[in-house]
């Protein structure tokens, strides 16, 4: 069974102040073990990046019972469901130290053409990532029904924001989106994060990040010359 496997220690800079891991932080995790365990798969930058191939997300669920704190040694782990025409899909679990679940995640990758942002069709260009069924997966990301605008905020990507893609990274959302909901991100326990990315936006683009709320949810859409995504924060009562 092909599943990838590795130690982590949250450190400093992975926390904010409440000393728990950042979400960013976590969808960075995500993204580095998606990649490297892609490359041991037989499907690394030969076959992709260095043929003007880009990888690229297209959607992301977590649900989580608990994030690990600072210092705390944690299990993480990822394999690739079956390949879906030109989605790749993609689990994830994190354990902790005792073994006991702290998160499981779900994910729908996707290739482009770097120079035309279009669908690549991998069986054409010989690209294959073998697929596992381990019997821990939770359902794939879906769409995220969205909520009444209550508040709007304009947005300008930086350079900082950028990636080796060319466009804001999926990283940077869910930080912004959290800027938004400060006291609520640093005192509450999350349980949900899902994003859906509709659209690329590149370096000085500009959209209005709209947010609504209902109960303990959050849900915060990203609009201007596109509708570029959606993301949904649960937080516990």
């Amino acid at each position: 069974m092909s599943v990838f496997r590795q130690t982590v220690r949250i450190r400093d800079c992975d926390v904010s102040f409440n000393r728990k891991l950042r979400p960013s932080c976590l969808f960075s995790l995500m993204q580095e073990a998606s990649i490297d365990h892609t490359e041991q798969l037989g499907a690394g930058r030969d076959k992709t990046l260095d043929r003007g191939f880009l990888w690229v997300l297209t959607r992301q669920k977590v649900l989580i019972n608990r994030l690990p704190e600072y210092d705390e040694q944690v299990l993480f782990k990822s394999w690739p469901g079956e390949t879906m025409h030109v989605l790749f899909p993609r689990y994830y679990r994190m354990l902790d130290a005792a073994g006991q679940l702290l998160l499981s995640a779900s994910a729908l990758w996707t290739l482009i053409d770097a120079r035309t942002r279009s669908f690549i069709f991998p069986q054409k260009e010989g690209i294959a990532v073998p697929g596992e069924i381990t019997g821990n997966e939770i359902p794939l990301p879906s769409g995220i029904r969205s909520l009444p605008v209550q508040q709007q905020r304009h947005f300008s990507v930086p350079y900082s924001h950028t990636d080796i893609n060319g466009h804001m990274n999926n990283i940077r959302y869910i930080d912004e989106c959290e800027n938004m909901i400060p006291n609520i991100a640093a005192e509450r326990n999350l349980t949900e994060i899902s994003v859906e990315y509709a659209h690329e936006i590149l370096l000085g683009e500009e959209m209005d990040i709209s947010l609504g709320t209902q109960d303990q949810t959050f849900f915060f859409s990203g609009d201007g010359g596109a509708h570029y995504f959606s993301l949904l924060l649960r937080y516990a009562e």
